[in-house]
């Protein structure tokens, strides 16, 4: 910028097309309130952002049912806010889901 009459203003992130721009994890009864706050927010920005909701529980990799039916086996381990599944290696006696 030498010789520039102006001086640069603001911050700027450099974001690729497809990239996730904010993500929210929510109850189910506030799902309506995080969409409708995600459209509003949406305006802030420049360019076209889409509002996509995830059938994954949480920040798992795990889907929904998926989810479920491993919690009612007792093959879930609670690790932080994800989620390890045991797996049908190793020995039988370490099992508590048979």
């Amino acid at each position: 910028m030498r010789g520039a009459f102006g001086k640069p203003t603001g911050l700027v992130a450099r974001v690729d097309i497809g990239q996730i721009l904010i993500s929210v994890r929510c109850r189910d009864n506030n799902k309506q309130h995080v969409h409708e706050a995600l459209r509003r927010c949406k305006f802030k920005f420049p360019g076209r952002q889409q509002i996509i909701h995830s059938d994954k529980w949480g920040f798992t990799k795990l889907k929904r049912a998926t989810y479920e039916r491993f919690r009612e086996e007792g093959r879930l381990i609670p690790c932080g806010h994800h989620t390890r599944v045991l797996n049908h290696h190793g020995p039988l006696s370490t099992r508590n889901y048979l």
